[in-house]
Formats: structure tokens, C-alpha cells, sequence
């Protein structure tokens, strides 16, 4: 009894193993007669999932950025624009620098031209600006004071050279000089540096500043310069 019960357990199971295999192969569309040589193909064909991307170290990805930025060409930045460089206004050697009249509050129309005067055996060569005495004679221009000499001619006298050191500035007749000028002094055009006299051979009842503009030699010597007429220099200009 005891065997029977098993061998009926037995087609149990049996049967039962197969009913479930059975219903395997039906979902799967597969013949469960074939099932020995289909499963192999049904698993080839089973897509097989692609491999996980890589995954990118940050540290490289910041050393590609800088290589390709050291490889990339850098646009160049306008250079800002060059001021203009200004030059002086060029003056041919021989044309004086702009002067003032150099005796103060006297206007260039109230000036006689006595450039080409005679005096004695000689030409003037220079102008005369009548003044009261003590009236303060101004430099003519910006320059250096080269000379303080009294003569027995020209009295008080002072000479001054021009910024370029090609002319010279010559005043005579001074009644005293400015307090404190001496010579190798910088001076400017219309600074004080002396007052209208009588010094020398100018006659008492007339005092005037005598004023020569010399054109200085190679050397520098104003006693060997030649004389240039200042006359038409004060044309456009007042003293102040």
C-alpha cells in the first residue's frame, strides 16, 4: 500500500512538472519539444546592456579646459590711443621771440621807431621809451640775466639773454636796479627788474629806458652781435 502511494505522488509530481513547464514555453512562444536547442538562441538573443560611461575625473576635465585655452588663440586688446605728440612751433634762427614793450603801462602805439636814428658819428640801433623817472622798467621776455655793468655810456645797464640764448636784451639809462636781481638770474617777461633814469650820457631832462635787441654770435658775444630792430616787435603788443 505503502509503494502505491508513492508511485501515485510520484505521477503527481510528474505530471504536475510538466504542466508547469508546459505553460513556460507557451508564454515564452517556444515548442516545449524544442526547448533543449531554442533556449541557447533565445538567450543570444537577449540584447546585452551596453557598458556604463565613463565616468570623467573632474581634475582632468579642468587640465582639458586649460590646454585648450592655452592652444586657443587670445584675441588681442586694443592698444589705447597715443595722445598726439604736440611740438613747439619751430622759429627760423634769425626771427626774435615775441616781446613786450619793457616799460610798464606804456602802450606800443605811443613808441617812435628811432632805430635807424643818428647819434653823433654812429646809427642809434636801438629804441627809446620815454617814462617818468622811476617808472618800473619789466623784462621783454622770459630769460636769464647774463650782465650787470655800469659804462660811461649806457649808464646802469643790464643784459639778457633769451630762453635759446640767440638774442640778447639790452637796457640802459637805468636809475636803479630791481632789489635783489644779479646776474645769472631766471627772470620772467614782465617781472621788475629795474626803473626808468638818466644814467649815463642820456640827457637829465629826458629820462627813457634805452633798449638794443642784439642777435648773439657763435659765441655768445653781445658786443660782437648784430642789431636787430625791436620796433616792429611791439606792433601787436602792451606792456601791462
Amino acid at each position: 500500500m505503502k509503494n502505491v502511494l508513492i508511485f501515485v505522488v510520484g505521477l503527481t509530481l510528474a505530471a504536475l512538472l510538466s504542466w508547469v513547464a508546459r505553460g513556460r514555453y507557451e508564454i515564452r512562444g517556444i515548442d516545449p519539444t524544442e526547448a533543449t536547442t531554442a533556449l541557447p538562441s533565445v538567450v543570444s538573443e537577449v540584447p546585452v546592456p551596453a557598458e556604463p560611461p565613463a565616468v570623467i575625473d573632474p581634475t582632468e576635465a579642468l587640465v582639458s579646459v586649460e590646454v585648450l585655452a592655452a592652444i586657443a588663440p587670445v584675441p588681442e586688446e586694443p592698444s589705447p590711443a597715443e595722445p598726439a605728440k604736440v611740438r613747439p612751433p619751430s622759429r627760423e634762427p634769425d626771427v626774435p621771440r615775441p616781446i613786450i614793450v619793457p616799460v610798464k603801462g606804456v602802450a606800443a602805439s605811443s613808441i617812435l621807431d628811432t632805430f635807424d636814428q643818428g647819434r653823433g658819428d654812429h646809427r642809434h640801433e636801438a629804441i627809446d621809451i620815454m617814462a617818468p623817472r622811476g617808472t618800473p622798467v619789466i623784462a621783454a621776455d622770459d630769460g636769464v640775466v647774463k650782465k650787470l655793468f655800469t659804462s660811461v655810456a649806457g649808464g646802469l645797464t643790464i643784459y639778457e639773454f633769451d630762453p635759446d640764448e640767440r638774442f640778447c636784451y639790452y637796457y640802459a639809462h637805468l636809475n636803479r636796479y630791481a632789489s635783489g636781481l644779479h646776474e645769472g638770474q631766471q627772470i620772467r617777461r614782465g617781472q621788475i627788474i629795474g626803473y626808468v633814469g638818466t644814467t649815463g650820457n642820456a640827457s637829465r631832462d629826458s629820462p627813457h629806458l634805452h633798449f638794443s635787441l642784439i642777435r648773439l654770435d657763435p659765441e655768445k658775444r653781445w658786443w660782437k652781435g648784430t642789431y636787430v630792430n625791436p620796433y616792429p616787435l611791439f606792433a601787436d603788443s602792451k606792456s601791462p
